[in-house]
């Protein structure tokens, strides 16, 4: 029986976690968590947390799953690298490969890609410094929306008004939060749409609590700690800013409106002046058939498998890697001042309260 552990450091990593931890059970092995620098709270009953880092060592996983860029680089196991997003450059720069999506920090032995371009950088980072190794296996995030939730056109019941998941990021420069608040309001109160509203978990608690007030029979607030997922399908729209989340939201083949977007292109109506929201709301709302095409393109770009099986390849490229490469790769960079940075980090990340 394989042991498995989850390195949880923001709350979006359980949803990406969790199609993992399903394969895990169904294939009779076992997973824990170890939660640091974010609220453990959605841990569900039934979920293993190990609280300290001696636990951790007692546990001794085979293999550490990180959606991130950094894991305690002295727990057991192999140290997966699964991601936190697709590979986009958030910064509307020409080219990705600045990307802090391929910058190697010298703690994962194993990257897990998600399609051929991201998977091509990758192998010729790892042939160049070769301490670590690349498997193309899709992203587990993903497996719910592929395989349980219905794509397409959403079906309304007679009367319904269209339903808009609104999700914004924290970052001043690209937030649209603010500047949308009070239309979003109205168009809630108008009746002719429905909200459903999550934002980022660091953005600014005046901004968090406007919109908590304004929820009512036509706008729901979801806290940034719930898993967003089984909720996306529950809406015809998206309406965003720069939030990677947008992306996901596309593998449902629904249009997406966006406000002064970094990242404009074919597969997004992007909107420049507030008043003209709601007229590019009804647009998305019938369903461009160019703007759908360039929609589809740009997901089989970024993710290249589309079955809802990314989590088994996952665990399949693990079994390889621990069966027939571990041990075969050149060490990874001594990094002493890193690693000491590291150390700290996880001190400090362990002292904040939300952990708790």
């Amino acid at each position: 029986m394989r042991k498995y552990l989850f390195f949880v450091n923001q709350p979006y990593s359980y949803s990406i976690l969790r199609p993992l931890q399903s394969e895990i059970r169904r294939r009779g092995d076992e997973v824990a968590w170890f939660v640091a620098g974010c609220s453990a709270s959605p841990l569900k009953p039934d979920e293993h947390r190990l609280k300290t880092v001696r636990e951790v060592q007692a546990y001794g996983a085979d293999a550490t799953f990180v959606p991130g860029d950094w894991v305690p680089y002295f727990f057991p196991g192999i140290k997966v690298e699964v991601f936190h997003g697709m590979a986009r450059n958030k910064r509307g720069h020409k080219s990705e490969d600045d990307s802090d999506h391929y910058r190697i920090r010298g703690w994962f032995d194993l990257y897990c890609t998600h399609a051929e371009r991201d998977t091509e950088k990758f192998q010729a980072l790892s042939r160049e410094l070769g301490h670590f190794s690349v498997t193309k296996t899709g992203w587990p995030k993903l497996d719910p929306l592929l395989s349980g939730a219905h794509c397409g056109e959403r079906v309304r019941a007679d009367g319904e008004p269209p339903t808009v998941f609104f999700a914004s990021t924290f970052s001043r420069s690209v937030t649209c939060a603010p500047q949308l608040a009070d239309k979003i309001e109205a168009l809630s109160k108008s009746g002719n749409w429905r909200f459903i509203v999550t934002l980022h978990p660091k953005m600014e608690e005046d901004v968090v609590e406007r919109y908590r007030s304004m929820q009512s029979s036509n706008l729901k607030f979801v806290e940034s700690d719930e898993d967003l997922i089984p909720l996306l399908s529950n809406a015809d729209i998206m309406l965003c800013d720069t939030s990677s989340i947008m992306f996901e939201f596309m593998f449902l083949q629904r249009p997406v409106v966006t406000f002064r977007t970094k990242m404009p292109g074919p597969y997004l109506i992007d909107v420049q002046h507030v008043e003209q929201l709601e007229s590019e709301l009804k647009r998305a709302s019938e369903r461009p058939e160019s703007l759908l095409a360039a929609q589809n393109q740009l997901c089989r770009d970024l993710h290249e498998f589309q079955d809802g099986r990314s989590s088994e390849r996952v665990l399949d490229a693990v079994e390889t890697f621990l069966l027939e490469q571990k041990g075969t790769l050149k060490p990874k960079p001594r990094n002493l001042l890193r690693k000491l940075k590291v150390r700290l980090r996880l001190k400090k990340e362990l002292a904040k309260k939300p952990n708790r």
